[in-house]
Order: structure tokens, then sequence, then C-alpha cells
């Protein structure tokens, strides 16, 4: 019944930092990692951080793959995955409708269908927070601060494109 080991899990994620580490020295050499008449070059910090990063996680990696007191047992279960999986399935969702129909559409949808499915709330009151959330963070990011954020068909609809 389980279905991810500790120790599949430790290998899987100190995969994944090595490859984030090495991505970001890879991309800081575009900014030049050496020393200049005034400084460090622009991506000399990102590179000794990517760096870090990519020394720990082959660390870690060795420890999990080659470590006498290799970590057995469950990392989760199928029903702590599925928990999981109701929290991230909705962000995902989220994102997707961010693109497709703008930021604040979907974060009304989000809030909506959130607290409807996980805090039960009743309809009308998810929906109305939802849509008071988007149009307060609308007003305060849009005219306060003045930052505009990706804005969909229901937004170019109504003339606030």
């Amino acid at each position: 019944n389980c279905m991810l080991s500790r120790s599949t899990a430790e290998i899987g994620t100190a995969a994944v930092t090595t490859a984030l580490g090495l991505t970001v020295m890879f991309g800081a050499r575009e900014f030049g990692i050496g020393w200049g008449s005034s400084g460090p070059a622009p991506g000399t910090f990102p590179f000794s951080v990517g760096l870090l990063v990519t020394g720990a996680s082959l660390v870690n990696l060795a420890q999990a793959v080659f470590g006498r007191n290799k970590p057995e047992g469950l990392f989760f279960n199928r029903q702590q995955a599925l928990r999981v999986a109701n929290f991230f399935a909705p962000v995902l969702l989220f994102v997707v409708g961010a693109l497709t129909l703008g930021i604040y559409v979907a974060a009304a949808l989000y809030l909506t269908l959130t607290m409807r499915l996980q805090g039960g709330y009743r309809l009308a009151v998810s929906a109305l927070a939802g849509c008071a959330a988007a149009v307060f963070f609308f007003i305060v990011l849009e005219y306060l601060f003045q930052v505009p954020l990706l804005k969909g068909p229901l937004e170019a609809a109504i003339g606030l494109n």
C-alpha cells in the first residue's frame, strides 16, 4: 500500500534541486560571473548560490544513495497524496484560469471554489467573498499601486483593459 518510499523521495528531491542549481549556474553565466573593473559581474551572486545549491544537493543525493542510514518507510501514502492533490489541483486550475481568463476572474473563481469545496461555505457566501476579493485586489493593484496584471476577455469586454 506504499505509494512513495522515503528513500525514493529523498533521491528525487536531491536530483531536482541539483538540476535547479545547475540551471541557475548556467543562466548566471549569461550575465558574467567574473570580476570586472567595478567589482563582481552581475551573475556572480546567482552563480554562487547555484553552486551552493548544487553542491549541497549532490551531498544529499550521495547520502540518499550510498549512506548507511538510508531512510526507510513511508514518505506518504495514498490518502496523504489525495490531500496534497486536493491542494495543488485548484492552484493548477488557477494558473490555467489566469492565463485564459485573466488573473482577477481566476482569483474570484479560485476563492469561490476553494471556500465552497474545502471550507464548506454556502455557494452565495463563497461567490460573494471571491468576487469581493478580486475587486479589492483589482482596485489596490491597478489603481493604488498602478501594477497592471494579466487581464482576460471579461475585463476587455467591460473596458478594464
